[in-house]
């Protein structure tokens, strides 16, 4: 194996490189100053404070004023803007008349993250100058600015992050892929080695050969794993550390697994190229089956099964639970148990299918 410098550069170099290029996108951690419009109909002293207030969120950056809302269209459609709000006329006699007034917030929907930007950053402007409004209103009816400002607002929302506290994209999403990383490199790894071995004449060995074969991949999973919990997490300050012993109780079968699948794939495929030619291609779906990045409620159900015979789906919500949460390890058993049973599986089927038969060895 240590011979074999394509599996080394994706068991060994492929988790360094990983780790130190993946998180580095998602370092500004949250999306901020996305350049919007502000279309303004009314030019009145309340639609300029509105805009004033957009321009004043971290989240936008005010590119146009115009009242022409075809040429933000316009300018949404080039990608010169990723939305504009719509402040339409009449807006402040509305208001003064107490006529429901509508704010309409546009946003490309094909990017999330910057439509939650828009639609975020918009409503809070369009937000803290209603409030203001209904303050003043409030005053005029003989209310001093503490009261009005209680009888606006009655019960006070304090909003606390958990397990994230920054809610950052990169320590949502780094956290999770870090664990996908593990397993796709670990799987293309043991599989091109066991299509190496089919190749050459070499694959069936006794049950102690696949055992020091599982152990010696499982000792660079194990160092890759101590790489990204020890290391990467600390270098990008995500929420971590939450119960370390644990993480390494799960490193311990999560590896495993994964090895036990890739030398099981590599005894199938028998060729060394196509075992990473098909790997190569099963991280996004198993991204999406692992149930970080979309609600496991929503998949069809052949899928929410379907989900459990790859380590990475209860690898994924063990860590997340251990690392991030602090969860004890009791917790996570369930998860553990399901690790545990892919490797017993893993190695009765290649016990049977690929250690010599007595006629064989005859």
């Amino acid at each position: 194996m240590l011979r074999d410098k394509g599996v080394l550069l994706i068991m060994l170099l492929a988790p360094i490189i990983y780790g130190f290029f993946y998180p580095w996108p998602y370092g500004t951690q949250a999306v901020t100053r996305v350049p919007v419009a502000v279309v303004d109909q009314d030019h009145s002293g309340l639609s300029r404070q509105i805009a004033r207030f957009a321009m004043a969120s971290p989240r936008l950056d005010v590119r146009m004023v115009t009242s022409d809302v075809h040429e933000a269209q316009q300018a949404l459609w080039r990608g010169e803007i990723e939305g504009y709000a719509l402040l339409p006329q009449d807006l402040k006699r509305n208001v003064l008349r107490g006529t429901p007034a509508v704010v309409s917030i546009e946003g490309n929907g094909a990017y999330a993250l910057l439509n939650k930007a828009v639609l975020y950053g918009f409503s809070e402007a369009v937000g803290t100058v209603s409030a203001g409004v209904e303050i003043r209103k409030l005053q005029a009816g003989g209310q001093s600015a503490i009261q009005a400002a209680r009888s606006r607002s009655p019960l006070n929302t304090q909003l606390v992050a958990l397990f994230n506290p920054t809610e950052g994209y990169g320590s949502y999403v780094v956290p999770a892929v870090a664990l996908l990383i593990l397993q796709q490199t670990l799987l293309m790894g043991a599989a091109m080695l066991a299509g190496t071995w089919a190749e050459a004449g070499r694959l069936r060995a006794g049950m102690g050969a696949w055992l020091g074969r599982l152990g010696a991949l499982s000792g660079f999973g194990v160092l890759s794993g101590l790489f990204y919990f020890g290391w990467v997490f600390f270098l990008q300050d995500y929420p971590r550390g939450g119960n370390p012993f644990a993480a390494l109780v799960l490193l311990l079968f999560y590896v495993p697994a994964i090895c036990v699948l890739g030398l099981l794939l590599g005894c199938w495929f028998r060729d060394r190229e196509r075992a990473l030619q098909v790997l190569l291609f099963t991280a996004l779906p198993m991204a999406f089956l692992s149930g970080f990045s979309w609600p496991v409620e929503a998949l069809p159900a052949p899928l929410q099964a379907l989900r459990w015979l790859f380590p990475s789906t209860a690898g994924i919500q063990a860590s997340l639970r251990l690392n991030q949460m602090g969860a004890p390890l009791h917790d996570v058993l369930p998860y553990l148990g399901a690790l545990a049973a892919m490797v017993v599986a893993g190695l009765l089927v290649l016990w049977v299918a690929a250690t010599p038969r007595k006629a064989e060895q005859a």
